[in-house]
């Protein structure tokens, strides 16, 4: 049997070979999964994302299936009842900016319609297919996350660095960074 070659980052660790091999650089165009990687990167600032995978699920549960409305309405009680969920990362300011965010995402919608051609603008509407041959080579940030962090942040937005945005735009298939080598590279 031939040998799977994935991006390098991915390592050998199911959870995130299979979140590499079936969710990561795969074009989202649906407003609440957008919301919901937009919510996830956010948290994951200064942490690696392979934490915040493990803790997706205590994620969805603890922020009502990321439900922007639901989160758009959160008071200080609920804010204490997830400062003390062990489940998920407990930084008050990142639950702030949370909250905040379902807030400009759900402004977003109500004036464009779409929180997905809001993002997508910066990439044209369509993947920007990279050709990297290493990781090396594979920016942190780039002019369209500089833009879309700028808009995000003039919007409403917190914790949309352009660090952050470009993660999210790798996630969500804005930017195919898959390795050219990478089995994923041609499928996404």
């Amino acid at each position: 049997m031939k040998e799977i070659t994935r991006c390098p980052w991915c390592g050998t660790d199911p959870l995130y070979m299979k979140y590499h091999d079936e969710e990561w650089g795969v074009p989202v165009k649906e407003d609440d999964k957008l919301f919901e990687f937009l919510i996830l990167e956010g948290f994951q600032a200064g942490l690696s994302w392979r934490t915040i995978l493990y803790k997706r699920e205590n994620f969805k549960k603890a922020f009502d299936n990321f439900n922007a409305e639901k989160i758009a309405r959160y008071t200080d009680k609920k804010v204490h009842k997830l400062m003390n969920d062990e489940g998920i990362i407990r930084n008050k300011l990142k639950i702030a900016a949370a909250i905040t965010n379902a807030r400009a995402f759900l402004n977003i919608q109500d004036k464009t319609g779409s929180f997905a051609e809001y993002l997508w603008q910066f990439t044209g509407g369509k993947v920007k297919k990279n050709k990297w041959r290493s990781l090396k080579e594979i920016p942190a940030k780039t002019k369209e996350s500089d833009a879309m962090s700028r808009q995000l942040i003039q919007d409403g937005f917190k914790f949309v660095g352009s660090t952050i945005c470009y993660a999210h735009m790798q996630a969500t298939g804005m930017v195919n960074d898959h390795l050219i080598d990478c089995f994923r590279y041609k499928l996404v």
